[in-house]
């Protein structure tokens, strides 16, 4: 599997050489692989956000370089935009950035810049709008029509039309219900196992995150903490917990457990392996 993407010694700071300054992301470097499901968490200030939105280029580092296919994304400053059409982001409560008549047409926006045919760009309109689990028949209706799922959806399918190689979704299920939640993380899921691509994937969700993910960035203070899988990552309740991170519930059971003596593992995500973990023992 070949490396898509290579953030090395990435820093940025805010109001440099004022008396405001502050370092939101401090020399940090890491990669990621092609078709990767990467998970992005931390305390909030940690980084995160601001660490994304250099990965496609909607801000410039101040000292470091992002790699995109082993080229460096800001070689050339004109042409930055063409890497936003190749890593595409969704940012957290996208529904607010929707404005045109129709779903089609908000959909189309991006795919229109791209200077595509009109047949392509229907197409990707019609994909795309199947990818989120939307009906053909919603993009003859107004945005504004739709529940804050659907808008979210539609939000998320006017990216996907861009066709990105990487996809990073900032907090996709931000202010969903239970419902709405488990819909749009299905949807997600269905889409990578059928593309291929790599998504970074930025949450609040730990639970959320030990489901989906191939691997996991944690970040503290603007620094990388861990870049691990998530059982791995998640063995370390205490350390996480320190740094104002939560454990899955189930994950946090079976680390107590482990702690007093039994013999289970750490990092446990699932109820079905915790099952698995305890029959073992019951057995004995």
């Amino acid at each position: 599997m070949s490396d898509i993407l290579q953030v090395k010694n990435l820093t940025y700071k805010y109001a440099t050489g004022t008396p405001f300054e502050k370092t939101a992301v401090d020399n940090i470097s890491f990669t990621v692989r092609q078709g990767e499901f990467v998970s992005i968490i931390g305390h909030t200030g940690s980084g995160k956000s601001t660490l994304v939105q250099m990965l496609n280029g909607l801000i410039k580092p101040t000292s470091g370089k992002v790699f995109f296919n082993q080229n460096d994304i800001w070689k050339e400053p004109k042409k930055i935009r063409n890497i936003r059409f190749k890593v595409g982001m969704v940012f957290q409560y996208p529904e607010y950035q929707l404005f045109e008549e129709t779903v089609a047409k908000d959909i189309a926006f991006g795919a229109k810049n791209m200077g595509l045919t009109e047949s392509e760009i229907q197409n990707r309109v019609e994909s795309s709008v199947e990818f989120v689990g939307l009906e053909k028949s919603f993009l003859k209706k107004s945005p504004f029509e739709l529940s804050g799922g659907e808008k979210r959806r539609v939000a998320i399918a006017g990216v996907i039309a861009m066709n990105p190689e990487i996809l990073i979704l900032d907090e996709p299920t931000a202010g969903l219900d239970p419902m709405g939640r488990e819909l749009l993380l299905s949807q997600i899921r269905q889409y990578h196992e059928k593309q291929k691509n790599t998504i970074l994937f930025v949450s609040h969700s730990m639970e959320d995150v030990a489901r989906i993910s191939d691997r996991v960035l944690v970040m503290n203070s603007g620094h990388t903490e861990y870049f691990d899988t998530p059982e791995n990552v998640f063995a370390q309740g205490e350390h996480l917990k320190n740094m104002g991170l939560k454990i899955p519930q189930i994950t946090q059971i079976m680390n107590t457990l482990s702690d007093k003596g039994y013999h289970v593992g750490k990092g446990v995500l699932t109820i079905e392996k915790a099952v698995e973990e305890l029959l073992t023992i019951l057995k004995k």
